[in-house]
């Protein structure tokens, strides 16, 4: 059987083949996904959108008093402005409208200028910088002195430049509305995104998790001996949400990462080649950093993760053994011994940390150092007119959203990094055999007779450690057979046999005649009922722990029961009764109400043989009593096994086998053995003699 591996054996940063198996559990929503992925698309595409638009506004529109006018004597077909019996229209429109089939008159170039406070019309296109110009007034004319000649301007009222503005306000309007339109669209598309994508997120988890529980349960007691409980609690939480992160953080949005530098890509090449490739010069610094990133990353993430878990098997350890701790006074050791394992999570998380806090100012400067090539690029050419400032602008809004999902990286490395490994220890989980496999055709009975044989079984926890050697004994439909012996003789397993929680290696172990492994596990269990000496309450109520929350017991059975094992009066006592509330484990009841609330369990489910593990140990001895008279009651016609070190409880029982290091010594019953003066004869007078010495007391 294969066992977990420890934390430290794992932390694969990315592994092709666990990400095909837990992409397997995805596939049934890959409708859905797909579906997401498309939304992403178009959530993309509006990203895209809004520094176009941006860039729309400021060159067409804000900007827009510097595009050329052509001037037409008559009223052309599509917009223009009117002053003075002239038609201007922006060269712009001209160039979207087919010009070639504009038969009007066609005049020269003019141009708005703005000097100072005042607009005017200029014929003719500018070289100069209008806050260069010297703009002169000659008996109510302007003129613009250039090279000792005066060209003459028309000044515009405060009225006619607002006409040729029109056009921009209409279009910043409309640029404004779209870019309205974009942030709406964009935000309704990711919340359903969002929505749909943690929905599948959580129902892929639900199943995964309700996977690993269920076969869990459906494994030996002896894999649960090997593993802490702590452990493959870690399992079904921790690694389950690391998971879940994976699925809803990193997996789909890393097709929107993909889509928006794609697309940020081919927009900016698109939009102005040369501007582009200046940019993307920065490229293979990114690539280099990102490489030695993830190779620093994976090791310092390993690192902790190995000492976080030392904390918690610390912690867990400390906690579970306080009473110890404080009865023996070790406070101080334990507290130095935790600060030692404590400083080196520190240390470790310090180099975790070293690493992110280069990575990121390092993607930061290559980020302004891109900005800056931009600018300086990107700058000059709009100041010699060869690039507008509108698609600069956008430039600047692309870079920023080009190293935002680079930025990311760091986080999105984090998730997948955890999921790699929670992945890897969830599997390892799932892959575990289950050890206790059900016959392909198993033998299925209503009700057990109870005969019970062992014939020349070995049996042992672990490789040839064996517990049970040779062991061979029968006991007949509704006979009481007690097994006595000392600490570690073998008690205990017989009894987790019976109910088959572990496999023998060697001989047979037979119910009615027939080998249990060929019986269906599950209702040889149902035949079996067993009050342990540790007696485990689950929360919820007295009721629920006596009928294991099976409907098909009635609360008529249940209390019937509970009277014959007198547990009837404290129950009654409770201020609720049999809904009286029970805390986890059964911490507000006591050893004894405990225990009556186990045999009462047991008996509940009628069961054809009866196990009782050092039953009445921690029963007062009015209570024993008590339980000793219901026991007589419900053993008839019934098979029963009892394990005891107290004699006294198992003198009436039809066979008692007295167990050593493994072996039967010897067999019969109270008188018989007592008679053959061996090892039960030794017991019982060791036993009688320590009661006499207490009674003397």
């Amino acid at each position: 059987m294969n066992h977990m591996k420890d934390e430290d054996s794992l932390g694969k940063a990315f592994d092709l083949r666990l990400m095909k198996r837990l992409l397997k559990y995805a596939r049934p929503y890959a409708a859905v996904i797909a579906l997401c992925v498309m939304l992403l698309m178009l959530i993309t595409a509006a990203e895209l959108l809004r520094p176009k638009l941006i860039q729309i506004a400021i060159d067409d529109y804000i900007k827009g008093i510097n595009i050329p006018l052509i001037g037409y004597n008559e009223k052309p077909p599509f917009k223009s402005v009117e002053l003075d019996g002239k038609y201007y229209v922006r060269q712009n429109e001209i160039e979207e409208q087919a010009k070639s089939e504009v038969s009007i008159g066609e005049e020269n170039i003019y141009q708005l200028i703005k000097h100072q406070d005042s607009y005017y019309i200029y014929n003719g296109s500018l070289n100069i910088e209008t806050s260069e110009m010297l703009i002169v007034e000659k008996e109510g004319k302007y003129y613009i002195q250039e090279n000792h000649s005066n060209i003459p301007l028309k000044p515009l009222t405060k009225e006619q430049y607002l006409d040729f503005r029109q056009q921009d306000l209409a279009g910043i309007t409309k640029v404004s509305l779209w870019f309205l339109a974009t942030i709406t669209l964009g935000f309704i598309l990711n919340f359903i995104q969002v929505y749909i994508l943690y929905y599948t997120g959580q129902k892929i988890i639900y199943n995964m998790r309700k996977e690993l529980f269920s076969h869990l349960q459906k494994l030996s007691l002896s894999f649960f001996d090997k593993n802490p409980v702590g452990r493959l609690v870690t399992r079904i939480t921790n690694d389950m949400e690391n998971l879940n992160e994976m699925y809803t953080g990193v997996l789909v949005n890393l097709f929107k990462d993909v889509f928006l530098l794609v697309g940020i890509i081919v927009v900016m090449l698109n939009m102005n080649l040369r501007l582009a490739l200046v940019s993307f010069t920065v490229i293979p610094l990114i690539v280099l950093a990102a490489a030695i990133f993830k190779r620093k990353a994976r090791e310092a993430y390993r690192l902790v993760r190995v000492k976080l878990a030392k904390i918690n098997a610390t912690l867990s350890e400390n906690i579970s053994g306080m009473r110890i701790i404080q009865i023996f006074k070790k406070e101080d050791f334990k507290y130095n011994e935790f600060e030692a394992i404590n400083q080196e999570h520190r240390t470790a998380s310090m180099k975790e940390l070293l690493v992110f806090a280069v990575f990121r100012p390092s993607m930061d400067l290559i980020y302004s150092l891109a900005l800056a090539l931009l600018i300086w690029y990107g700058g000059a050419r709009v100041l010699s007119n060869a690039l507008s400032f509108g698609i600069l602008f956008a430039f600047v809004n692309y870079i920023d959203s080009f190293f935002k999902p680079i930025m990311d990286l760091t986080e999105k490395f984090n998730i997948l990094q955890s999921a790699m490994s929670s992945s890897e220890r969830i599997f390892i989980l799932l892959d575990e055999e289950e050890g206790m496999e059900n016959s392909k055709l198993p033998i299925h009975s209503n009700r057990a007779k109870g005969e019970i044989e062992f014939k020349n079984v070995w049996f042992a926890y672990s490789e040839e450690n064996w517990v049970l050697r040779d062991v061979s004994f029968k006991i007949n439909p509704g006979e009481t057979a007690a097994f006595v012996g000392a600490t570690g003789a073998g008690k205990t397993s017989i009894i987790s046999l019976i109910s088959r929680l572990y496999d023998i290696q060697k001989g047979e172990i037979l119910i009615d005649g027939k080998n249990i492994k060929e019986i269906d596990k599950y209702e040889l269990r149902k035949q079996i009922g067993t009050v342990l000496q540790d007696v485990f309450l689950f929360t919820g109520d007295i009721m629920s722990n006596i009928r294991l929350n099976s409907l098909e017991i009635s609360e008529e059975k249940i209390k019937e029961v509970a009277q014959y094992v007198n547990a009837n009066k404290f129950i009654e006592n409770l201020p609720k009764g049999y809904h009286e509330e029970v805390k986890e484990r059964g911490a507000t009841l006591s050893s004894g109400q405990r225990q009556l609330l186990a045999f009462a369990r047991a008996l509940a489910f009628d069961p054809s043989i009866l196990v009782l593990d050092e039953a009445t140990s921690n029963i007062d001895t009015e209570t024993e009593i008590l339980i000793q008279d219901a026991i007589k009651k419900v053993i008839k016609n019934r098979t029963t096994i009892v394990i005891a070190h107290r004699l006294s409880t198992i003198q009436h029982a039809d066979k008692i086998i007295v167990l050593h290091k493994g072996k039967i010594r010897e067999l019969g019953n109270h008188q018989e053995l007592l008679d053959k003066k061996g090892m039960y004869y030794d017991l019982y007078l060791l036993q009688y003699k320590e009661c006499f010495q207490e009674a003397s007391a």
